[in-house]
């Protein structure tokens, strides 16, 4: 059998629109919104220096129907790269650019070939001895287990499938054409290229290998971490090897920093200063979206959680300190915990009153009963004031540190913490 190449990559969300960046001050909005191309063109500028054979993209290539037809222009540009290299490209189809949500479209490229949405496809690749399955979503939400009807291993070739899929469930993730890993191997493929988990996971490592690739570029802070591709290699043995490769030219990070050790605000930001650029340095020159969350059984906690819009703008100073204009500021939260020596054995009203803002800290269902009350206090306070009412009381975070920060000085009153 004569070795061959190919990347596997999923979950590309091309211009995919970022909603809500216009609430965070400072955001790099064009950066961001132009990640999504960029790493696409990283893709092809890989696929071109690593010489592979063939691409497979594994679904959601866009993320819904493009706003105007440059979206379409811009990946039949790069598609067009690829074929003055006699580089195939292999898709399906996944729950966000199922065929009836696209209400545009393009002429695919002729190194293109989209799976059938109807029922699964097999294409042999020319010059190979590699064998494609694979079957699109038709509409957005598939509950049918496609992988039921792919058909069997073709005898002698490798064989790849391609699913759009929630393997086994995956926490986070519609169950869309859900299947089990144990139906995806009794099919006698070599190698499940799988889409739609946003991050990496090697689900069997040989015979057959099954991966998620993750997406190419994170898009908010619940994407952290390097994303990319997969390069595999096929030797003459039929043996895979699998490479990680990064594309994303933007990288989220949630950056813990310990302040344990910190007795004064200064102390927390010189933590902070350090953890900022360690991550800055993991991101090896990309930009680097940054949530801060002090951490820890910290001296300085009822500073820092008393005047939370104090340690914003000073980590936000800060970490253009250490990065500039490489590091952006996505958030600061404050998860530090007073130290427990520094906490009395209270009773009474006091001890109930902190009791309460515990339950609410820990359970969904309890901050939500608040939003009603939060909602009355800001009624009564003057517009020219008055935080966005409805962004405070959608978002569980900000309600959170509302609270956090209502605790910090009923303890400061106690005298658990020194107010500034």
């Amino acid at each position: 059998m004569t070795a061959f190449r190919f990347i596997h990559a999923a979950d590309i969300h091309l211009d995919s629109p970022l909603r809500g960046l216009d609430q965070y001050e400072g955001a790099p909005v064009e950066a961001l919104r132009e990640a999504t191309r960029e790493a696409l063109g990283n893709l092809v500028d890989l696929a071109i220096d690593r010489e592979v054979d063939f691409v497979l993209i594994a679904g959601d290539l866009y993320d819904g129907a493009w706003k105007d037809y440059n979206t379409g222009l811009f990946f039949a540009r790069q598609m067009a790269r690829l074929a003055g290299h006699d580089i195939r490209v292999y898709l399906i189809q996944g729950n966000h650019d199922a065929e009836n949500k696209m209400t545009r479209r393009l002429e695919w490229p002729g190194n293109v070939t989209s799976f059938s949405t109807k029922a699964p496809e097999s294409h042999a690749v020319s010059g190979l001895e590699v064998v494609i399955h694979g079957q699109g979503f038709a509409t957005q939400a598939v509950t049918d287990d496609l992988a039921a009807n792919y058909p069997p291993a073709e005898p002698g070739a490798f064989n790849i499938g391609m699913l759009h899929t929630s393997v086994d469930g995956r926490e986070g993730h519609d169950s869309y054409a859900p299947t089990t890993l144990a139906r995806l191997r009794e099919h006698g493929y070599d190698y499940w290229a799988l889409g739609h988990i946003h991050q990496r996971e090697c689900l069997h490592d040989a015979e057959p290998a099954i991966h998620f690739p993750g997406n190419i570029q994170g898009r908010h802070i619940r994407e952290t971490g390097a994303k990319g591709c997969l390069v595999v290699e096929v030797d003459n043995a039929r043996a895979v090897t699998v490479e990680f490769v990064p594309l994303d030219v933007v990288r989220w990070a949630e950056v813990e920093v310990d302040c344990s050790d910190a007795d004064t605000l200064e102390d927390c930001l010189d933590a902070v200063g350090a953890a900022l650029e360690s991550a800055q340095s993991s991101a090896d020159g990309r930009l680097l979206a940054a949530r801060v969350v002090p951490t820890g059984a910290s001296p300085a906690y009822g500073l820092l959680a008393a005047h939370p819009e104090q340690l914003r703008q000073d980590v936000r100073a800060r970490a253009l300190e250490c990065g500039g204009e490489g590091i952006w500021l996505e958030k600061v939260k404050n998860r530090t915990e007073p130290p427990a020596e520094s906490q009395p054995d209270l009773d009474g009203p006091l001890a109930e009153i902190l009791a309460i803002a515990s339950e609410w800290q820990e359970s969904d269902a309890a901050l939500a009963e608040i939003s009603e009350p939060i909602a009355s206090m800001l009624g009564k306070v003057p517009v020219e004031l008055r935080p966005d009412a409805k962004a405070l009381l959608e978002d569980p975070d900000s309600r959170a540190a509302l609270i956090d920060s209502a605790r910090a000085l009923v303890l400061a009153r106690l005298g658990m913490a020194e107010e500034s």
